[in-house]
């Protein structure tokens, strides 16, 4: 039976690193099983330290924009998934069938050494790609 992938959008406030490490693992563990989006109520542009660390990992986000969430108004999704409190209470209504929120420390905001603001980029994409990994399972449940 041949089915199409799930529709999903991902969404943080500045759509420059949770979101896009969402994304970027979503295209690249779910090629198929998920067709992947991301936004941001307030987008910036694509972190640098995320297109590092993601390329430390194999994956390669240096194409991807910082988008805002009103390009996908009146666009349709399987689910939408806010990972930061911000989003989830400043996220317009989508149209999404599914609404899951999961909240992930925001990288942006470590502060320290160059090695230890990576190592909190590192954790969070290393966080980012376990919750995608367990998609679609984890988007029929309540991710509270």
């Amino acid at each position: 039976m041949d089915r199409r992938p799930l529709r999903v959008l991902f969404l943080c406030t500045r759509n420059s690193c949770r979101s896009q490490m969402a994304e970027g693992w979503a295209r690249h563990l779910k090629a198929g099983q998920i067709e992947a989006y991301s936004a941001g109520t307030a987008p910036t542009g694509v972190h640098p330290r995320a297109v590092r660390v993601m390329a430390e990992a194999g994956v390669d986000i240096s194409g991807q924009r910082a988008k805002s969430v009103t390009e996908f108004a009146g666009r349709e999704f399987d689910a939408a998934v806010t990972l930061c409190d911000d989003a989830r209470e400043g996220c317009p209504f989508f149209p999404a069938k599914k609404l899951v929120h999961r909240t992930f420390e925001d990288p942006a905001a470590a502060t320290g050494s160059e090695e230890e603001v990576l190592a909190a980029f590192r954790r969070v994409r290393d966080e980012i790609r376990a919750f995608v990994q367990g998609m679609p399972d984890n988007l029929l449940g309540n991710e509270n």
